[in-house]
């Protein structure tokens, strides 16, 4: 049976749909049959992520409704054997994802993959609830700020109380913590919270540290999940974050500010 991950946060804009992508690619690459499926119902970005969005004809909705079948909708990644995506709607609403349908679809989808990651919406609306209720495993995302963190402890009450796991009474869902556009700088001016804080407010275990980087952006400009842009600092990291998630033991990088050469001393730059 496959292991559902669900891929969440309180807050927007934290980098969801870029780990999702990420965490779906490096878990194919390892050899894992993935498919990443998008609940941001509306919106639909993580299409455009990898990079498949003209390809996209029937949605994660259209499943539901029985209007198409798996088959007919899940995107087979064109670089990575093993990865599929299925798109979310953009022209349906939230109160189209129906809890019979979306159990269905896990159903049909945990007997031919053995990860399906879960790109949730942000907050605790109606597709993120889905995403949560039936996760295994569940990577809370936030960033180095207050209102980022204490958005996600919100979502760790959820996942601790309100998952399927919670309500059959089984293990709890495994808790992963993520903290994106990290900048140790930053952190040492007091402009940001630093790893020890976020690990303290939220007392999960750390799966990993992904750096402020314009490396995620030119990736996904670019429909590239940043994992594979291996020569760069956030491709690294979330390397590195896969590798932690299937149970390496990895050291955690990028957390100290680079020291600056003799140019930039002399001139502050």
């Amino acid at each position: 049976m496959a292991r559902i991950v669900v891929v969440t946060s309180g807050k927007g804009g934290v980098g969801k749909t870029t780990t999702s992508a990420a965490l779906g690619t490096g878990l194919a690459r390892a050899g894992h049959r993935t498919v990443v499926v998008d609940f941001d119902v509306g919106l639909r970005n993580l299409d455009l992520i990898m990079g498949c969005e003209r390809r996209v004809v029937y949605d994660f909705v259209n499943v539901i409704n029985q209007e198409a079948t798996l088959n007919q909708a899940m995107i087979k990644d064109k670089r990575v054997d093993g990865l599929y995506i299925l798109a979310a709607s953009q022209t349906r609403d939230k109160d189209a994802l129906t809890d019979e349908g979306v159990a269905r679809v896990m159903e049909e989808l945990a007997r031919d993959f053995d990860y399906i990651v879960c790109d949730s919406p942000a907050g605790i609306e109606r597709g993120a609830m889905m995403a949560m209720y039936h996760a295994d495993e569940a990577i809370v995302v936030t960033n180095p700020e207050v209102s980022s963190v204490r958005d996600s402890d919100r979502v760790l009450g959820i996942l601790s109380s309100k998952s399927r796991r919670a309500e059959e009474g089984r293990e709890p869902v495994r808790e992963h913590l993520l903290l994106t556009r990290y900048s140790p700088e930053r952190v040492k001016q007091g402009d940001m919270l630093s790893v020890e804080d976020v690990r303290e407010i939220l007392g999960i275990d750390l799966l990993g540290v992904i750096p402020e980087s314009k490396a995620v952006l030119n990736a996904s400009n670019a429909g590239v999940p940043v994992i594979l842009e291996e020569d760069t600092d956030a491709g690294q990291a979330y390397q590195d974050a896969v590798a932690r998630f299937l149970g390496e033991d990895r050291p955690h990088r990028f957390l100290e500010a680079q020291k600056k050469g003799l140019f930039g001393r002399l001139f502050g730059s």
